[in-house]
């Protein structure tokens, strides 16, 4: 149930199947509803959009989502009011003590177009694709990212003025310690299991890929018990605060990492792969992902792919209907055109002027 969120006023949908697709033109509104559905978890949504965007143009202000899934659980989200750039959630109808309650129902995974960048994107881009696949097994893993992120600007707001209390300072370097620690442990374990996930065929037959991660923390993780790394890393932001001073940053953190993707069948780094085979094999780590996610928690997530036909040819279309019904995750899927879907095991949608309409016989 949507409320003045985007294009769409008001909508009541119940979808009739455990796959859909949403075909329409340019503009219809296919990605709001997908991304309505990306909130129902705690972050920015698949669009990664300012919430106080999200409200209808021309409408009485604030947003609304709310979900009702087979199993009772019922989840609800909504701008605050007085506050454009908050949402609450409601859980069951009670407001939760944390957003990670939300995340302990309801995991959701998606693909966009704006990800077919990641393989040439920056490290940031790829930071946020790693830690967004983190957060959906280990919500707690966003709130070690927030802490040191404002201990780090703390750090860095207190160095800018000199004198400064060492003392503060190093406190401040204690917490950025454990956090950056917790932070860099969670990611490698995900990595590892997604890698021990894909090996195993979760994907197939989409071309494997192997990832890795660029990070001296990781690599000290590798090699010695994490009270040890934090040793470490408390004496190597100790002796950089005069460089950090005059960089006005940390050089040392989770914030410096970068996602290594490789080919594995090529043996070479994915971002000299075709763009048909980055696309293929983004789809081939999704996938891996949610089969991942269902095979720890019992429960399938939710997979949202806007326009996931874009740059496969024919056989590869059909590769991920096949691999979404053998999966059997609720999915979501858009494209312009309908027909591009002929042969995938989905009810079908046309959308156009924010009204659904069902396609018979698909």
């Amino acid at each position: 149930m949507l409320t003045n969120f985007r294009s769409h006023a008001a909508l009541r949908f119940e979808p009739q199947a455990r796959r859909l697709v949403f075909a329409g033109p340019n503009g219809a509104g296919k990605t709001n509803l997908l991304e309505a559905v990306s909130l129902l978890v705690p972050g920015r949504g698949l669009r990664g959009a300012r919430f106080s965007e999200l409200a209808r143009q021309g409408g009485a202000g604030g947003w609304g989502v709310a979900a009702r899934f087979d199993n009772g659980l019922e989840i609800g989200t909504a701008a605050v009011e007085g506050a454009p750039e908050r949402r609450e959630f409601r859980l069951n109808g009670v407001k939760p003590r944390a957003q990670s309650d939300v995340a302990e129902q309801l995991a959701a995974v998606w693909l966009t177009p704006q990800m077919d960048r990641l393989f040439t994107d920056t490290a940031s881009g790829r930071r946020k694709f790693l830690d967004r696949l983190v957060v959906a097994l280990e919500p707690f893993h966003a709130r070690e990212i927030a802490s040191f992120e404002s201990a780090s600007a703390q750090r860095n707001r207190l160095l800018a003025e000199p004198p400064y209390d060492s003392g503060w300072a190093s406190a401040l370097e204690d917490s950025m310690a454990r956090h950056a620690v917790a932070a860099t442990a969670a990611r490698a374990a995900l990595i590892a299991r997604l890698n021990a996930t894909l090996s195993a065929g979760a994907a197939d037959p989409f071309p494997r890929v192997r990832l890795g991660l660029a990070c001296p923390i990781a690599q000290k993780l590798a090699l010695a018990p994490a009270l040890d790394v934090e040793d470490w890393l408390r004496a190597a932001l100790a002796a950089a605060r005069p460089a950090d001073a005059l960089g006005k940053s940390s050089g040392h953190g989770p914030q410096k990492a970068d996602l290594l993707i490789t080919d594995e069948d090529a043996g070479r780094p994915a971002s000299l792969s075709s763009t048909g085979q980055q696309k293929a094999m983004l789809i081939g780590i999704v996938l891996g992902h949610a089969a991942m996610i269902a095979s720890a928690r019992g429960i399938a997530p939710l997979l949202l792919l806007d326009e996931p036909l874009v740059h496969l040819d024919a056989l590869r279309r059909q590769a991920l209907f096949t691999a979404l019904e053998r999966a059997d995750c609720p999915a979501w899927l858009t494209g312009t055109d309908g027909e591009m879907f002929t042969g995938m095991d989905a009810a079908a949608y046309h959308l156009r002027d924010g009204a659904l309409e069902l396609l018979p016989g698909f």
